[in-house]
Order: structure tokens, then sequence, then C-alpha cells
């Protein structure tokens, strides 16, 4: 890594050269570094916001899942049928599918080896549990921190190897430069948030031949959200400079506490707790799923499967399926105004006989779940210390006692399934642009619970693959990248100096990001109606050709938050964009969300109409919309609704293909 200092618009700036920029410093990112070092790329440096602020370091469930192909037992698994498996969820591309699963041992068995205690038999073998759209036991885990231990581990390994970390740097650009007919990128534009005081604002350059860009889900555009409050994503820099998103419509929602951020899935449900609403002042309690359930049976098998069917998913709301429960809590809070609880103080209300939890009401599926895990008594909290006592301390440590006092819920935006465009590479159409982990828009529209953490670890070993068989050439010399990257940087310049010095008036900026959160819960989150959808994208539109104009900061210290509530709203316009357009293309309920149709029916009749729907017949599960922002006057978007690719079936002759290895062929 080379430091030099240039001028730039009258300031004095430092910059950076090196081979390889990772920017985000959770499990992709750490891993992309590590593997780059590892396959000999040792010019490498990782750029964060801060190195304990990422969702991979700070979110998990009850028992936080980690999919991988089958490693135990006698029930057969291939890679083959786990490609299968992953590409059965629809609108996602089979080649990533297979390298996903291709991959998924070799990335399982090096975090097993850097200290992440995945649990095995006493003859070694890694057995596994069913995850949601998992038709094998395919899903393992450490706990509730499974990703946080994972990140952990994978710094570790970073750090030993003095890879440098830039921490407390925002990216605010991306520097690209056009090579023939294909546009790539050159370095980044970042802040050193540390240095806003500065005359040069902290603004620093990265000239780099390669980025891997790992900086997560969009996050901060959501209210109702279970990321981290330190996430909030880094993708309206990669749209703005030309890289395209695919299946931007798929996210997961569901049921999660808001004091502390955590997803409220496995024996927080299965141990059936009472749903109770309140009013604003915590008054008027009431037990309100007993108003739509036609039998206390169907309420508890309702509740109880929410544990492993936790996403809200339209396709089970039906026959008052576990997915109703999501909407009648939506129904109370953003229809109704009021505030909805879990408490595992005190069984449901019609539950109890002679004063203890009567197990005869339960289904079939229930009672056996609870009766082997020897927890067919007392009360939900006494449940879930009995089986899974990691999950109640959780809670306490963070200051919340479950044994006493209700937990507030939501339903939250909790995973990104599409992201930014990646071949099986994962290289963008930008050339030289790496995106890794939850910002890779690999997913589709279901995918089997723990998959992500796969693919984090899939696609940054793939990014550094690439990276080290075909891009290890040295960045631009410092004055061609001078003359190249000048103008984009000049641009971000007078933008930071204008924002600093803008705080005439009343500051605007938080009022501004809550305001842009809550349009993308109301109009993007798991209710879309297509006129509700265009008007947000609207506005997000009207405040993109105003951003400048209309924003007043407090002083410079705001610098960093205005920054990343652009790329909030850049990003915010391209996924609004992509949704109505599915909207228009006839795309019904599916996946993680309901859309409004006059036409449909209401999941039960005491519910308004906004929730009248329709489920999608199939037809748009074997295409995958990309989407393009146009960054001009009159902010639009580009749209290509292409058919997804099939899982390949090679031939996999041993000569053939040792051969290719080889002469490097297979990096091709």
């Amino acid at each position: 890594m080379k430091h030099d200092q240039v001028v730039v618009s009258g300031m004095t700036l430092d910059v950076w050269s090196c081979n390889t920029v990772v920017v985000g410093s959770g499990a992709a990112g750490f891993n992309a570094a590590d593997c780059l070092y590892n396959l000999g790329q040792p010019d490498v440096a990782i750029l964060t916001e801060g190195v304990n602020m990422g969702t991979s370091r700070n979110t998990g469930s009850d028992k936080q899942t980690y999919y991988k192909i089958t490693l135990a037992g006698d029930v057969g698994d291939s890679v083959q049928e786990m490609a299968q498996t992953l590409f059965s969820g629809g609108s996602r591309h089979g080649d990533l599918a297979l390298v996903e699963a291709a991959l998924s041992a070799r990335c399982f068995f090096k975090l097993v080896d850097i200290g992440v205690d995945f649990p095995h038999n006493r003859y070694g073998e890694y057995v596994g549990y069913k995850t949601d759209h998992d038709p094998r036991q395919r899903a393992t885990s450490v706990g509730p921190l499974t990703s946080k231990i994972m990140t952990e581990k994978l710094e570790q390994q970073v750090r030993c190897k003095q890879i440098k970390i830039f921490d407390r740097f925002l990216v605010i650009g991306m520097l690209t430069d056009q090579c023939g007919r294909e546009r790539k990128t050159i370095g980044l534009v970042a802040l050193d948030t540390t240095r806003l005081a500065e005359p040069c604002r902290g603004i620093t350059l990265f000239n780099c031949t390669n980025i891997v860009y790992a900086t997560g889900g969009p996050a901060g555009m959501y209210l109702a959200s279970v990321y981290p409050e330190s996430q909030t994503g880094g993708a309206g820099a990669a749209f703005a400079a030309g890289a395209r998103g695919i299946n931007l419509t798929e996210s997961q929602f569901g049921i999660a506490s808001t004091k502390f951020r955590w997803n409220l899935s496995g024996t927080y449900q299965q141990v059936i707790p009472r749903y109770i609403s309140t009013d604003q002042n915590g008054r008027d309690e009431r037990e309100f799923l007993d108003d739509y359930f036609p039998s206390l049976n169907l309420m508890l098998t309702a509740i109880f499967l929410k544990g492993y069917q936790w996403p809200f998913d339209p396709r089970k709301i039906a026959n008052h399926g576990s997915s109703l429960i999501d909407v009648l809590v939506y129904n109370e809070t953003a229809v109704k105004g009021r505030r909805v609880f879990l408490d595992y103080t005190r069984n449901p209300g019609r539950a109890e006989k002679d004063s203890q939890f009567d197990s005869g009401l339960l289904s079939g599926e229930a009672f056996a779940y609870l009766e082997k895990s020897d927890a067919l008594f007392g009360t939900p909290i006494d449940r879930l210390k009995h089986m899974n006592m990691p999950a109640v301390d959780l809670y306490k440590n963070k200051g919340i006692d479950l044994a006493t006092e209700p937990l507030e819920i939501a339903i939250c935006a909790q995973h990104n399934n599409g992201g930014l465009l990646g071949d099986i590479w994962w290289e963008s159409n930008l050339r030289h642009l790496f995106p890794v982990g939850e910002v890779n828009g690999s997913f589709g529209v279901y995918r089997p619970g723990g998959s992500a953490l796969n693919s984090t670890q899939v696609g940054s070993l793939r990014a550094a693959q690439c990276i080290a068989a075909r891009y290890r050439q040295e960045p631009l010399a410092l004055a061609d990248f001078v003359q190249k990257a000048e103008g984009q940087a000049a641009g971000k310049i007078q933008l930071a100096w204008r924002l600093a010095r803008q705080n005439s008036g009343e500051p605007n900026l938080q009022q501004k990001i809550q305001a842009l959160r809550t349009r993308m819960t109301l109009a993007g989150g798991h209710i879309r109606c297509l006129d509700n959808i265009e008007q947000a994208r609207l506005e997000c539109r009207q405040e993109l050709r105003k951003f400048s104009a209309d924003l007043i900061l407090r002083d410079e210290s705001e610098l960093a938050d205005a920054f990343r509530f652009y790329d909030m709203l850049l990003t915010q316009f391209v996924y609004l964009s992509a949704l109505g357009e599915y909207a228009r293309k006839g795309g019904q309920s599916r996946g993680s969300y309901l859309v409004y149709d006059p036409k449909g029916d209401l999941p039960t009749d005491e519910l308004p109409e906004l929730f009248r729907y329709s489920l999608d017949n199939g037809e748009l599960m074997n295409w995958a919309c990309e989407v393009e922002l146009l960054a001009r006057e009159d902010w639009e978007c580009n749209y290509d609704w292409l058919k997804v690719r099939p899982v390949p079936s090679e031939d996999n002759w041993f000569e053939k293909t040792w051969e290719e290895f080889r002469q490097g062929a297979v990096y091709k």
C-alpha cells in the first residue's frame, strides 16, 4: 500500500493506493480480505464505518442458522441437489446457486478450522436440523450469535496478517472509468469521519484496481427494522456509479422486538407466548388474536408455527395460517395505532385449565414438539428457560427481563434477498467491483434460513479467487488516477463544503431521515400498494432533485449523516422504482410481502380493505428484474426482465477439468 497527497479543488487530500479495497467489516468483508491474503494478494486494505457496527456482528435470533451441505447421517445429499434447493426459491440464477452449493463445505470447514465451534457428534459428524425452505437437515448453529462469532474469528485472521483497516471511513462515491464498451471502477471517495472539522472535511481518495463491496443490506431506509441501528447500507454509491440491481423487490420481513432489535423466531414462538396490544400509553390491554381465530387450537398452532415459519409469507395467511399473525400485528400497530407485545409471564388467556397450561389444546405437531422437549408445563417463560436459556439470557444482558416484562414487537425489515448484480465470480456489471454478502442480490424470492451466511463466505471467496487469478495488476499511476478521478472527486468536495456551510435556519437532517424511513416502511414494507409505491417514489425523486438546496445541518459534525442520507435516498428511489415495475408487470403477493389487489381475498372479514390480496401465479418466478439508475436531472430507472439461468449440468470428467484448471481456464 502506498500513501500520497494531491491537490483537488484547492484541497490537499490523502490518496491511498493498493490492489484491492474491501468496503465493510462483517463476515463477508473480513473473509474477502483474509482469502485474498491467503491466495497471495496481500496488497489489500479494509475500509469500514466502524469495525463493530455491521449486521454480522450485531444480529441473530434464538438459534441463528448457518446453512451448509449435509455432512452427517445416512441421508443422501449432493452439490447438485443443494443447488436445486437454492434455485427452486425462484427468480434466482442456477449457476450462482451451484457455486454456493459447491463451495459450501469448503467455506464451512474454514470457519471450523479458525475456531467457530459448530457442534458435531462423537464420531465427528456435523449434524444438522431442518430450516425454512429446506428439504434436508442442512442447518447448523453455534447459538443466537453465530454470525457475531464468525465475524470475530475472521477478524482475528485479518489482524494476525496485519491487513490495514481504515476505521471510521464512510464511502461517499465510487470513481469509474470508461474502458471500451465497459465501465470499470478505479477507486473510491471516502470521508474520514474523525476529520470532518478539517479544511479537507476528511475527504480521502483510494486508488485501487479492485473494490470488494461488503456493505450489507439497505438497513437505514426502514423505520420498522431489525437491522442493528449502526447498520445503514451503502448501495446508493454503487447505483450512482452505474452498478445494476437485481430482484430489489425481494426482502424478508418478520416479527422482531423493537427496544432491542432481534428476530423472534424459533423457541421464542414455540413456547406459545401471549400476544397482547395496548393503547399508546400502555393501557387497554387486549389479547387481540382471539378476535380473528375461530378456535383456540388454530390460534395456538399458528403461534407455534411462527417459530420455523418466521418470515412473513402470504402463502401462509389463508385458513388461519401462521402469517395471519403478521397481518394482525401490522393491523394493530400501523392501522389502529396501538402497541403490540409478547408476554412470556402468562399463558394465552383461554389456554389454561385449573391454572395450568392446557396442552390438550395443541395440534399434533405442536404437542409432539413440546412433549419431546419435556416442555408441556408452566408458563411461556418457564418453557423458554427449559428449552433455550441462552435466548432468555440474551435479553437479560440487554436489560430486558422476559420473566417480568412484556416485549414490544413490530413487523420489521430483516434481510434483502435482492441487491447488486453479480456474475458467478460475484463481479458486477461494473468491472472490478465485487458486491459480496447481503449487498449482492443472489438470493431470489425464497431462500433456506441461514443460506445468507453461507453466501457471505462463498461470495467473498469467489471474489478473492477472481482477483488473485485475473486482476493482480497495480492500481493506476498517481498522475493517471488524478487525471481520471479529479472531476468526480471535485463534485464530492464541493457538495461537502456546501453542506457543511449550510447551517442557517432550523436543522432538518434528522427529521428528513425519519421521514425517509417512515416512507419506506409504509410503501415498501411487507404490505404494498402500487398507488402508495408510486407516491413514495415521486416524493423520493423530489428529495433527490433538491437535496443540497433543502438540507440544513446543525454543523459539520452531521456531514457524515448527510452523505448517509443521500446514499439512502438513492437506494430508496431505485428500490421503489423496482417495486413499481413489479406491480405494473402484474406481480402479486409472493415472497415476504402482500400486494393489494382489489379483486383478491381478505384474510378474514374483520380486516380492512388494504389487506385484500391474491397470490402470485408463479410466472414471474422464472424471470429476474435488473434495474439501472439513470442519474440525470429527471432521475429515472431502466428495467430488464431476464429469464433465469438454470442450474448447469457439467460433464465433470476429471482429466478435462484438471487440464482447464491447470491452464486457468476455469477463471474465465
